[in-house]
């Protein structure tokens, strides 16, 4: 009895380890979890591991790529968007996240809204685009992304595009339409004409020769 339960075991555990050992190095489908990441599984985990390395190292190359063609040649913090359009965003100091200005129609417009986050960010040793921004542009109540939001929002009033308004000299060349047949009522000028032509003009009178008293020559000395 003690024998026939000594193999029974022996058996028991060899197909145990048996087991253990095609899991840790086959790794059947069969015993993958719905985790990406299987315990059990090394191989499959470095393989994993290898292609979502890959997928990000591309995704960043594209961004890097993206910004370099967009971005403005001249002005920080600046990039172009769909042709006609300019955006503005920052980075917040000692921090990755990014504070975001807008959308502006010029690119000075959007470089004026980067020299009022970079004021109320690193006051007025920031780098600015343009020399006077410190005078010119509003100041932020505080640092928060909020305040700095409403002050950059104001850079459209301030340096948005006048209406441009008809000057004297603009009128004096304008161009006057003068209609000469309705100054001179050329329709009924034409009509008196017509009506004219229709009048059977008058008679002659009679003229003899004969009863002329005085002589005429050709020649007169």
């Amino acid at each position: 009895m003690d024998v026939t339960m000594m193999k029974k075991d022996e058996s028991e555990s060899s197909y145990y380890y048996y087991s253990s050992s095609s899991l840790s190095s086959g790794c059947s489908q069969s015993q993958l979890t719905s985790s990406p990441w299987n315990l059990n599984c090394p191989s499959e985990n470095s393989a994993l591991y290898a292609e979502a390395t890959e997928v990000a190292a591309h995704k960043r190359k594209a961004g890097r790529k993206k910004f370099r063609e967009t971005r403005h040649p001249v002005y920080r913090g600046v990039r172009q968007r769909n042709g006609n359009k300019w955006v503005c965003e920052v980075r917040e100091p000692n921090k990755k996240s990014r504070i975001w200005l807008g959308t502006y129609p010029t690119p000075e417009m959007a470089a004026r809204a980067h020299d009022v986050a970079a004021l109320a960010l690193k006051g007025t040793s920031a780098h600015f685009n343009f020399p006077d921004s410190v005078s010119l542009l509003p100041v932020a109540k505080s640092s928060a992304a909020a305040d700095i939001r409403v002050a950059a929002s104001q850079v459209s009033k301030v340096f948005g595009p006048t209406p441009t308004t008809p000057s004297a000299n603009d009128e004096s060349k304008a161009v006057v339409f003068f209609d000469e047949e309705a100054f001179y009522n050329m329709p009924g000028l034409l009509v008196s004409m017509a009506e004219g032509l229709l009048i059977t003009p008058p008679s002659i009178k009679p003229f003899d020769w004969d009863e002329v008293q005085t002589d005429l020559t050709l020649w007169t000395y």
